[in-house]
């Protein structure tokens, strides 16, 4: 200590330690989801209960011209009343580098159960939107999009 303050000395074994510990993480992070990926991610979303086709309307251009903004929609068949209403709406694909692309939590406050937003997309892919109703079901839509330029490339 010097008057009192205590320095920090940035020694070469720090500094590579710091390196492989980023090296790391790189290489055992994928590059990109699979299908598989994204399925462990739908169980986590629906602690593994069955999803059921419908009761969504996933609204998302089928051809994307460029993928570093691809604008979707999601509109779920429900009164939004106390007793009946959607919880969350989780968006899944399985290419980009994160499985999950957003989770949307919603109260029947909200009124109507819907969200809107943009995504990055990485490739043509499947997407999937997938409901959590207030009891406890899962509802779901998914869409093949086509990606003509592909965002998210890591060279």
């Amino acid at each position: 200590m010097n008057g009192g303050l205590m320095r920090s000395a940035t020694t070469r074994r720090n500094a590579l330690a710091l390196g492989l510990g980023a090296l790391t993480i790189t290489l055992t992070r994928p590059a990109r989801a699979t299908p598989e990926i994204m399925e462990q991610a739908i169980k986590a979303f629906t602690g593994g209960k069955r999803v059921q086709e419908g009761r969504v309307t996933f609204d998302i251009s089928l051809l994307v011209e460029n993928g570093n903004s691809v604008p979707f929609s999601v509109l779920v068949e429900s009164p939004m009343t106390k007793a009946d209403h959607v919880t969350r709406i989780g968006i899944f694909n399985e290419k980009n580098p994160l499985p999950d692309v957003a989770i949307f939590t919603l109260t029947p406050r909200c009124g109507r159960a819907s969200v809107a937003s943009r995504m990055r997309l990485n490739d043509t892919q499947f997407i999937t939107a997938i409901a959590e109703l207030s009891d406890g079901s899962y509802w779901s839509a998914v869409s093949e999009v086509i990606v003509t330029l592909p965002a998210c490339v890591e060279d």
